[in-house]
């Protein structure tokens, strides 16, 4: 008789547990919350010791200068103006400013607050907080996104491991990073006390380390457009401004596309000597050519005065930057100068446009029938037009703020009755600078400076988004 087995039951293999080199039972957000308290105390509790020195080092460093900066140890009487570190005291001193003035006693000077020294601190310490919470987020994140992954199942990582992959990944971002600390202390700081002298009382009126700045709001904001005097100047200067910039470079463009298409034309002979000369007020520093045509346009001593004189054209000198009765003699003057320096770069560039522009465009016009001022108005300036839009916006921009040339030939002048430290030929930012330089307005010129950071950056945005150029890159 042949007995049959019964085979017994498989009992199923239980799965594995997902690898977990780290502190078993430890729930994700922990690390996260142990890095927010001290950096790299979620990566150590993660065991990973490499990553945890790496994070501490930063936050280590940042207590270490505010302890060594300040005056902890001197009891419990404890303010943040005599005790705290470079971060405390910087706070401190961007919020309030200051409360101590300095006076004059029988002993001298007694020290006191400086609110401007306190602001520009203030602001250093709040871009290097920045900077620091970048790494602070970094390491919160790290370390939180980390325990979730090895919940999840997958292997650990070494630090090695993990900052190999870092540098292979980000090598652009990191080799970026010491160009952006650059740019926050170089660039945006001073744009930042710039910006926040504007809400302050900050004038020849009330000069730090004898008075304290306060906060004042958007006072001066509405005191620019409130006071009639104030209005009336800055509505007048930036209508000017406006044709200045329209004018100076709508004259530049027109005349340099002139001299381009006529030395493109094959009939021209030694077209490279006439691109040399016309290339030299575009050579000689732009300054140095201010002050030459100033010193020609001096109404009592200037040679051009003079030689209208002797040809009988008038019948005494012209007093071209000094005649208040007569301010548009000095702004087409300023337009004339501004033509002779300008057109050289617009001629130089069109010139290049035009060289690339295929023989065939001008051959399949003229089986058309096209003449040649057909074949300008249909080939040559939609082309030229499209390479060079972007370039007049830019070059709007430059005349807008064009300083140089307006302080060293006219300083602002003739002189306007109805402005305020303002002449007929001033633009905004030559304005700006007799506020601030001349007449330590310090608050209405970072006023003015806002304002015209608005206007310029505005229409540079409109424009550029309206070029089919823009568009295409």
């Amino acid at each position: 008789m042949t007995t049959t087995k019964t085979p017994s039951p498989r009992v199923p293999t239980p799965a594995r547990a997902p690898r977990d080199t780290g502190s078993s039972g430890i729930p994700a957000p922990v690390p996260g919350i142990a890095s927010a308290l001290v950096w790299g105390s979620g990566q150590l509790i993660n065991r990973q010791p490499g990553k945890a020195a790496f994070f501490f080092a930063f936050y280590a460093a940042a207590v270490t200068w505010e302890m060594t900066t300040g005056n902890y140890y001197a009891g419990m009487d404890f303010s943040p103006r005599a005790n705290g570190g470079f971060f405390v005291k910087g706070l401190w001193g961007l919020v309030t400013l200051g409360d101590t003035p300095r006076e004059m006693t029988l002993a001298g000077l007694v020290d006191g607050d400086n609110s401007i020294v306190l602001l520009a601190n203030g602001i250093i310490a709040l871009l290097t907080l920045c900077l620091l919470a970048v790494v602070a987020i970094w390491s919160v994140r790290d370390a939180t996104r980390y325990r979730i992954r090895l919940g999840a199942g997958e292997a650990a990582e070494r630090s090695a491991d993990y900052f190999r992959k870092t540098w292979e990944g980000a090598f652009a971002y990191i080799a970026l990073s010491p160009a952006l600390v650059l740019v926050v202390f170089m660039s945006v700081l001073p744009i930042t006390f710039g910006v926040m002298v504007a809400f302050t009382d900050y004038n020849r009126d009330n000069l730090p380390p004898m008075n304290l700045v306060d906060w004042v709001g958007f006072e001066n904001f509405a005191q620019i457009f409130s006071v009639p005097s104030w209005a009336g100047t800055f509505l007048g200067v930036l209508a000017w401004t406006f044709a200045w910039a329209i004018l100076a470079t709508a004259t530049t463009y027109a005349a340099g596309f002139l001299q381009a298409v006529l030395l493109a034309n094959k009939r021209v002979r030694f077209p490279r000597v006439w691109r040399t000369i016309f290339l030299l007020p575009w050579a000689v520093p732009g300054i140095v050519s201010a002050l030459v045509f100033r010193a020609m346009f001096n109404g009592q001593f200037g040679p051009i005065s003079q030689f209208l004189i002797d040809i009988g054209l008038t019948d005494e000198r012209v007093y071209w930057f000094t005649d208040p009765s007569n301010p548009n003699l000095a702004r087409a003057v300023a337009l004339l100068v501004n033509l002779w320096l300008g057109f050289p770069f617009f001629m130089a560039l069109i010139g290049g446009v035009l060289t690339n522009i295929p023989d065939s465009y001008y051959e399949a016009a003229r089986i058309d029938g096209a003449g040649p001022l057909q074949q300008l108005r249909y080939v040559t300036i939609p082309i030229v037009q499209r390479t060079c839009t972007p370039l007049l916006v830019l070059a709007f921009v430059t005349n807008f703020n064009n300083f140089g040339l307006v302080y060293f030939l006219t300083e602002g002048g003739p002189d306007n009755v109805d402005y305020r430290f303002a002449g007929s030929t001033d633009l905004l930012v030559t304005w700006l600078f007799k506020l601030t330089l001349d007449n330590r307005l310090y608050n209405i010129g970072a006023v003015m400076s806002i304002i015209v950071f608005f206007i310029v950056g505005t229409i540079s945005v409109w424009n550029l988004k309206r070029s089919k150029a823009i568009r295409e890159l």
